[in-house]
């Protein structure tokens, strides 16, 4: 009896396990050759993320959308291929050249004529208008010594080194502190083809060669000026002036003044024309 009810359990038993493993069976019988590829899931906007997202991703700081953000409206966009203003230049790069730098004015100007102390630039030769004008390697000078030009006057460099040591060795010494010193020279005449003073007929001036400049008036750093019109002639003033025209003597090949003819009764007429039997001043 016990013999028939075991065998009678044990069959019930493995009845039940092949009808649980059946479907399997068939299921697995039915499967396709590969393996079906997952759908991509679609991406959540920003604004319809769940709140459990935004912390999973972003951790406990805000949120940053993987969108580019809008330009704010009149920003200028970045160039290709160029950093951002304050970046240092990367591998792969491109930097924009700086933009040239600005030739200097004739104000500022550089040394010139060998001396540290003459700025100004220099000129392509000027050629002769009349017979016996023209200079043949000119320069435009700013300043000698410290000391600017009104208007930048064009000279050879013979003259140009002559009114620089003529401003070391004789302006300033004796101006001194005067005024709080001397600030500028006032230029009325430079480079001008034209003959001695003007007259037809006459010899070429040496202005008409780059070897001449004419000076009216020494202004100080204060605002005033020394004027060879209305000062010569007075005590005090008179008295600078005529040493500042006695201190151009040699330096200077030629130096005239108001005591010299009427044509030169307002200005002081320096240039570098030699002579035999040395400087004429007057």
């Amino acid at each position: 009896m016990r013999a028939r009810g075991a065998t009678r359990a044990g069959a019930g038993t493995g009845a039940l396990i092949l009808a649980l493993f059946l479907p399997v069976a068939g299921a697995v019988a039915g499967a396709p050759e590969s393996s079906l590829r997952p759908v991509a899931r679609p991406a959540i906007p920003d604004d319809h993320r769940p709140a459990f997202l935004v912390l999973a991703v972003g951790g406990a700081g805000p949120m940053t959308s993987l969108r580019p953000l809008a330009r704010p409206r009149g920003a200028a966009a970045t160039p290709v291929g160029s950093a951002p203003v304050g970046s240092a230049p990367g591998r792969g790069v491109r930097v924009p050249a700086a933009a040239p730098a600005a030739v200097p004015s004739a104000s500022q100007g550089r040394a010139i004529c060998g001396r540290r102390a003459i700025r100004g630039e220099r000129l392509a030769p000027i050629p002769a208008r009349l017979p016996g004008c023209g200079v043949g390697r000119p320069v435009r000078v700013s300043s000698v010594g410290g000391v600017a030009l009104s208007t930048p006057a064009i000279m050879d460099c013979p003259t140009a080194r002559a009114l620089n040591d003529w401003v070391k060795q004789g302006v300033k010494p004796t101006i001194r502190r005067l005024g709080g010193g001397i600030a500028s020279l006032q230029v009325i005449a430079g480079y001008s083809c034209r003959t001695r003073n003007n007259r037809p007929g006459a010899k070429i001036s040496e202005h008409g060669k780059g070897h001449a400049i004419d000076i009216a008036a020494f202004n100080l750093k204060n605002g005033l000026s020394l004027s060879v019109l209305d000062d010569w002639r007075s005590k005090a003033r008179g008295t600078l002036l005529h040493r500042l025209h006695r201190s151009a003597c040699g330096i200077f090949g030629t130096v005239l003044g108001p005591d010299s003819d009427r044509f030169h009764r307002n200005h002081f007429h320096l240039d570098t024309a030699r002579y035999r039997g040395g400087a004429y001043c007057r």
